[in-house]
This record gives C-alpha cells, structure tokens and sequence, in this order.
C-alpha cells in the first residue's frame, strides 16, 4: 500500500535568511519547521517579542518547510498526486483514497447550470398591463425572477467563487480552459492590516523567496480599487456597493461558440466598470504581477493602473496557482469570504499573526447589528416594491417578500415598545428571541437561501433608489454617495445579516436588544447578535488547515487562549515557543512610577482618575519628564475622552505651554484616516528636532495616543520615534460594557464547564437572565475564568501599547507605568498582581519607584548611558 511522504528530516540552517541568524532566531525558526513537520493537525503558538525578527523568521522557517515537503513527495512517486500527504487511514481501501472528485467551485464552473428553482415566467416577460400609471419600460429590470423553493436541500448551491464580469476564474470564457491546477499544499499568512501585510512582503523581498516563491497578496476594494469614479466614494461599503452594482449592470454581446467541451456558450461579456471589460489587459495583469515575484497591496494597485485595469479581482485570479497567499483576516477567517475568494484550505498551512487577541477578532466577525431606522428604511423599502410588483411577482417571491415584512416589523416592534420606559437594554438567546417575537414558525434557513439565490437585495434596493431619485431630483449615484451607510442596499444588508446569524446554535451567542429611551435621546435603538463560540469559528479552519501557526509578541496565558479557540485538545497537544528579547538588559528601562512630583499617590481607576488633583499632578510629571527624556515620548490613556478630559485641564492651567517649551504636542485623532498624518508629521519634528538639538529649547515631541487605538496596535515607534512609553493607569475595559459582560459570562461557563465536567449544565447558567445585571455584580460572581478575562484584556493591551518602542537590537527606551497599582505585589486577593502579566523579557528589569527624584534618576542614567553607546 502506498505510503504519505515523510515528513522534512529537522533542519538547523536557513539559507534563505539574510544575515547570520542570533541564536533567538535559529531556535524560533528550527521550532517552526518541526512544528509544521509534526502534522497534519499541528497547532503552535509562538511569542516571539516585536523587533526581534519574527516576520523574517517564519518566512524563512515555514517557506523551507514547503519546499522541502514537495521535494519530499516528488522524492515518492508510489504516492498518488491526489493524495493528502499522510491524512489517509492506512486501513482506507484503495478504491475511496483513489476517488478525487472535482473541487465544487470547478465543477460548478464548467457547467454553469441554471439553479431549478429559478426560471423566467410570463410575468417575468412584462406581462400586459405592467408599466401603467406612468410607470417607465425599464422597471422591468427589478422584477424577479420566479421562485419555486423544493426544499432546503439545494441551501448550498452556488457557493463558492463570486463571478465577475471580464476573466475570471468562476466565469465563463477561453481562460477557463487555461485554467491552472490548484497548487497544494500553500502557505496563507494573514494579519490583522493591510500595512503588516505590507510589512510583511517587505520582509519577504530581503529573501531569496522573493523569486523562487510564487506570492499573492489579497486586499480589499478599498485598497485596490482603480476606478477613480468608484474611489471617490470613500467609505469601504459604498465602493463594495458601487463595485458590486457596476457588475451587475454587464452587457451581453449574445454571441454563442462551438468547441468541443460546450455545445455553446456566452462568449463575451461586457462588464459595468471600465476597469473589467478587457480579458487581455487582465491577462497581461497576472502576467505582469508574475514576473514581478512578490508584491504588496501598493505595488499591485500601480500595476493596474499602469496597465488599465482591475487588480482586485486580477489578484484573486492568482490564488489558484500561487505558493504563498497574503491575506487580511477577514478574508480567511470569515467563512462566507473563504468561499467567495475560492479559498482552498485542504492540506495547507495557515500562519495568523498578531494574534494576541484571535478569540475576539474571530468572535467580532460574525456579530450583527441593525437599527430602528434601518430597519423603517429596510420596511418601506419592501412595502413599496410589494405595492408596485405584487400583480407580476409569482407566488414564491410574494410568499418570501411577505415574510421578511412580518420579521422586519417584529423586530422594529420590540425597539419600539417601551412601554415602561425601566429597562432600555436586555439580553438573550437566540431562542428566546424567537419565542418573544412569536417568530419561532417562521423557516429562515429557507428565506436566507431565498435571499441569497434570488437576488433581492439588488432587486429591492434598485427600485428604491429610483422612487428616491424620482422624488428628489438627484440621480442614483449622487444619492448613494449621500446616504453612505445608510444606503437602502447597506440597510438591507445588515438586515440579511442578523438573520443569518439568528442559524446559529443557541448556545453560540447571545441577542442585544436596546430599545429606544422614553427621553427622547439620540441614541438609537438597534438589535445586535453578539457571537461568543470562537471555538465554532476557529475549528473550521484546523479542521482543514494541514497546521495552524499563531504568532504574536504577546501571547500569554495560552491556557485562556486554548480554553476559548480549542477547549478539547488536551494542553500538551499545543506546541509553544516564547523567547526572551535580542536587545541587552541594559536597553530597556521599566519603571512602576507610584508618586508624582508633589508627593501624590498616582490611582487611576474609575473613581479616582477624573479628580482635578490628579489631573493636574500628572501634567506636573509630564512637565518634568519631558526636560529629561530626548526626541520622542509616546503616551497612552485608556480612552479618548479620558485624553480629552486632561488636555483641556491642562490647557487651562497653563501645562500644555510648559511642555511646549520641551515637546511640540500631538494628538492621536478619533478618524482613522487622519492617523496617518499626524504620524508623519510627529515623526518630522522628532528627526527635525535630533539633527538640531541645540541643548536647550525644544528637544523632541510628544504624542497623545489611546489605548485600543490605531497607534497601540500596528504602528512602530523605533528608535527616536519612541524613547520614551507612558502608560497612565490600568487599562480595563468598561463594565457597563453589554458585550464585554456577555463574553465574561460566557468565558466564566465554558471555564467552570471544563473543571466540573458538565457542559449542558453550566452551559445553562446564564440562559434565563434576561434583564442585564450590573458589571460589577458579575465580576464579582465570576470565580475564575470570567475575571481572568477581565484583567488579561487590560494587560494585553498594556503589552501591546508599550512593546512599540524597541523594535531592533540596537534601540533603547524607557517604559514608564503611571499608577501605584502597578507597584503591587501579588497576594491571596483574588485579583492578581498587574505586572505578573507582564512579558518576561520587561517584567525582570522592572523597578519600583517610591518617588519621583528616583523616577528623574534612573532616567537621567538611562539616557546618558545609551547615548554614549550608540
């Protein structure tokens, strides 16, 4: 009987590398190859502190694993190519492991059929009488076609690849016969950003990878999006909306073609966008980005605009053949993004980055959300279209039509009706739900599948815009461009959203309804699912995946991770590497600062933090640190508002002029897009302020960022970019936080499930608490895993805040910790000591200041040492 290939033989050097490896970087990477070599079913967690060269370690690690592996199994030609190197049973008869049947989406392909519970019917073909009343002959374009449903057995057809106008690898055309072979097995890398993907191509162009290794990097529209018409949209969903409609909107040429694999088919198709119509100038896109080798989503987009045209779609072509695919989470994460991209994850290793908070990414994902007045638009949307169409539709479609109008009124219903006005905001079960609103009859499985073949969205929405249009003057494009996110094809969407995800287990997540207050406040009433099984989520990937890799600078305690993403595999089957950082001892400074200036105690939590004194003793610290700190300070506050709060006070009492005598100040702004900005114009006064440093005077900037906030996560603050961390206070999370408090729960019955052996029993505990308790009350409750949470959010982010700032071996900076809470040492409470979770590599160099003349001491040495080194 034929056997797998074996796996690559352990391996200690790495040619690709650049430079000589440190030692840290040989055990990560000689730790990798074995990792993936252990499969299939690998999982390994490696921690591996920012700046010490992990991009550039599983790049070279995971990329001579694949290699080898194919030398390996060319090495085996007994082994049949449509096997799945070592997956296969060996008691597994040789007739079912020599069965391979084609891929869905190629089958589907190839054959184009026409799903049977879709056919054009007279009604369909302007039936007499329809276009009366003044009625234009081109509202036939939003009538349905009729809609016979034979059961929930064809739920699944057509899923797989999204078609597009143009080439395509699911669309019709020559190409299709051309089409490559699926390469397996593949490497997916994916991060959290489309500038870590960046940096992450960056780093696999210093290698020689970079033009053996075929690579692929996935973006969205947004990003890769040529069109300047549709760019000028600005937000992501209008230019997803735009693109989508632009495709819709294709022309048929008509023309039919004998060959030998069809009897006739569609030869050419003329696509909405400009940037789609041209096969050829696709072809020489893929050809182009090919010859090029790695490439990034910026070098992707100049491609296509150099040669006209799309590389959104241009780059998803690509997937089939490619080695290495670079990918945003949500493409590989998301279940429904897998499918449309063609995502073929059999015998692949799937490495995800940043992932130190992969539970709530995945969890995020699937949550739903829709209000009052999308739901009102969503109604008079369907309302209208009923009235006008009723006569032509077939029964299926009035059938389907009239049943989401019975489900958009119950939820509007039960935001509307707050009778006694006590209680604005309740949570519960996807069952109760159902049974509340007397919904429970109804079959959504068949109105998602009805909703997703029949094309309604579009239909629908269409015919809204042009009753808007007609009213108000404006044409359909302008009025999508001012309605944005509230669009009719946004609002509808989110409302197909809520109810696929009412298909969920009962037990997967939990329902928030906020009614609208009696007051008469702004805040709008919206129903939310809020999905808490990452377990459901993550498995689907390993389920697939040949090994799984999560990497991060901080992933520990991995046994919250394991307990949320894989509760059944036992601990010892996770493979974890962590590792110490590659800078000296001597290069970092941790200090816990327990005083200010004056004397004062430093407590930031809730209660304290807001007291003018305290404001005001911190802005005394901040004007004597920045006379002894050079270049750039980096400080962090737990919210925005917080931020705010301080600023002003400080503005009034005179601080904010002090510090600009040292420090020109910057702001991190709420708008993402302007973050951009003001990072470069902090960094130019930093390099400005070091080339002409005169002693006295300014000396450097300083930069007010938030916890949680585009600069926390992804942005690097090396060498003068960051000399210097502040960190004020402990950053917890709001308990007033639903959400927060509903995962806390949910965390605190799977932890307790685990010790006591009884799912369904604790798995009830929380079902029949409808009405939210306080946040406090819970925590309070929580025994073990709930608080646990709790205090691993706060101190993750403050990992992930002050790890900015050493980014090689030769930076240096201090990370100062503003609040005496810091100072504590661990004890019996059942809160544990902040700094336990520290990383290793800070928590044995940090120090405990008992005044502030300590905290300017230790500095001034710091910086004065390190200067004379570097």
């Amino acid at each position: 009987m034929p056997t797998p290939p074996p796996p690559p033989p352990p391996r200690k050097d790495f040619p690709a590398f650049p430079f000589p490896p440190y030692p840290i970087q040989s055990e990560f990477m000689s730790f990798l190859y074995g990792a993936l070599s252990s499969g299939p079913g690998a999982l390994a967690l490696l921690e591996s502190p920012t700046g010490t060269g992990k991009t550039l370690s599983i790049i070279c690690s995971a990329l001579q694993w694949l290699l080898d592996r194919r030398d390996a199994a060319a090495a085996a030609p007994a082994y049949p190519s449509g096997g799945s190197g070592g997956v296969e049973d060996d008691d597994e008869p040789d007739w079912m492991r020599n069965f391979a049947p084609l891929p869905p989406e190629k089958e589907i392909t190839k054959r184009k059929p026409k799903p049977p519970v879709m056919r054009k019917s007279a009604g369909s073909r302007r039936p007499d009488g329809f276009g009366e009343e003044g009625a234009g002959d081109d509202e036939g374009e939003f009538l349905l076609e009729d809609y016979e449903s034979d059961g929930e057995d064809g739920a699944r057809r057509g899923a797989g690849k999204r078609a597009h106008c143009g080439n395509s690898s699911s669309s019709e055309g020559e190409e299709l016969d051309e089409e490559e072979e699926e390469v397996t097995p593949k490497v997916y890398f994916t991060s959290r950003t489309h500038s870590q993907l960046s940096q992450f191509v960056g780093e696999l162009k210093r290698t020689e990878f970079a033009g053996s290794i075929r690579t692929v990097c996935l973006g969205s529209r947004k990003n890769l999006c040529v069109n300047k018409d549709v760019l000028k949209l600005g937000s992501a969903n209008r230019i997803n909306e735009r693109c989508l409609e632009l495709q819709k909107n294709k022309k048929s040429s008509k023309v039919k073609i004998e060959d030998d694999k069809r009897k006739s088919r569609q030869a050419k198709n003329s696509c909405g966008c400009p940037m789609l119509r041209n096969r050829s100038l696709q072809k020489e896109f893929r050809s182009e980005v090919s010859n090029q080798g790695a490439l990034d989503i910026e070098d992707l987009t100049h491609i296509g605009k150099k040669i006209g045209t799309c590389p959104y779609y241009g780059s998803r072509d690509m997937v089939r053949s490619a080695d290495l695919v670079v990918l945003p989470y949500q493409s590989l994460l998301l279940k429904s993004a897998r499918e449309s991209l063609g995502l073929n994850l059999k015998d692949s290793v799937v490495i995800i980055d940043e992932a130190h908070n992969l539970a709530d990414s995945l969890t995020n994902m699937y949550n739903s959300k829709i209000t009052s007045s999308q739901l009102k638009a969503v109604l008079s949307h369907l309302d209208a279209y009923l009235d006008r169409f009723h006569n032509v539709l077939g029964a299926g479609n009035r059938r389907y039509i009239q049943t989401l109008t019975v489900l958009t009124r119950s939820f509007l219903r039960v935001l509307i009706n707050n009778q006694d006005g006590a209680s604005t905001m309740s949570s519960m079960t996807i069952n109760q739900f159902l049974f509340a609103l007397d919904i429970d009859n109804i079959n959504i499985v068949k109105l998602c599948q009805y909703v997703k073949e029949s094309n309604i969205i579009h239909k629908v929405s269409g015919y809204a815009n042009r009753i808007a249009s007609t009213q108000d003057g404006v044409n359909q494009f302008d009025l999508q461009q001012e309605h944005g996110e509230g669009s009719s094809i946004a609002c509808f969407q989110a409302l197909v959203d809520f109810l696929r995800s009412l298909l969920n287990g009962n037990d997967d997540g939990r329902i928030i309804v906020a009614k609208q207050k009696l007051n008469g406040q702004s805040e709008e009433a919206y129903v939310k699912f809020v999905m808490l099984c990452a377990e459901k989520i993550f498995s689907e990937v390993t389920r697939d995946a040949y090994a799984v890799i999560l990497a991060g600078g901080t992933l520990q305690p991995i046994e919250e991770t394991r307990l949320r993403l894989c509760p059944s595999l036992p601990p010892t089957d996770i493979k974890f590497f962590t590792c110490n950082h590659i800078v000296p001892p001597e290069s970092i400074l941790p200090i816990a600062v327990t005083r200010g200036p004056s004397g004062m105690t430093f407590d930031f939590s809730y209660n304290s933090r807001s007291s003018p004194s305290m404001i005001e003793e911190l802005g005394r610290f901040i004007c004597n640190i920045v006379t002894v700190v050079p270049e750039g300070v980096v400080m962090f506050f737990s919210s925005y508002d917080y931020e705010r709060r301080a600023y002003d006070a400080w503005t009034t009492a005179g601080i904010i002029s002090k510090i600009c005598k040292k420090k020109h100040i910057f702001r991190e702004p709420r708008n993402s897009a302007d973050v951009e900005s003001v990072l470069n114009k902090y960094k130019e006064t930093v390099q400005s302020c070091s080339k002409n440093c005169q002693g006295q005077g300014v000396n450097g900037a300083l930069l007010l960022a938030v916890v949680g906030g585009k600069i926390s996560e992804g942005i690097n603050f090396s060498d003068g970019m960051g000399r210097c961390v502040i960190m004020v206070g402990l950053p917890y999370p709001s308990p007033s936080d639903v959400e927060l408090i509903e995962t806390i729960k949910h965390i605190e019955t799977i932890s307790s499930s685990v010790l006591v052996g009884d799912d369904k029993a604790s798995g009830r505990k929380y079902d029949d608490e409808c009405e939210l308790q306080p946040g406090y009350d819970i925590l309070r409750k929580c025994t073990k895993g709930g608080r646990e949470y709790y205090e691993n959010l706060c101190m993750k982010a403050v990992n992930q805040s002050i790890g900015r700032a050493i980014r090689h071996i030769n930076d240096y900076a201090a990370m100062l910790l503003v609040d005496s809470r810091y100072a504590q040492v661990s004890s019996n409470k059942s809160f544990s000591c902040p700094t336990d979770k520290l990383p290793q590599w800070i928590k044995a160099r940090l120090s405990s200041a008992q005044n502030y003349g300590e905290v300017h001491r230790l500095l001034h040495q710091f910086f004065k040492l390190n200067k004379q080194k570097h």
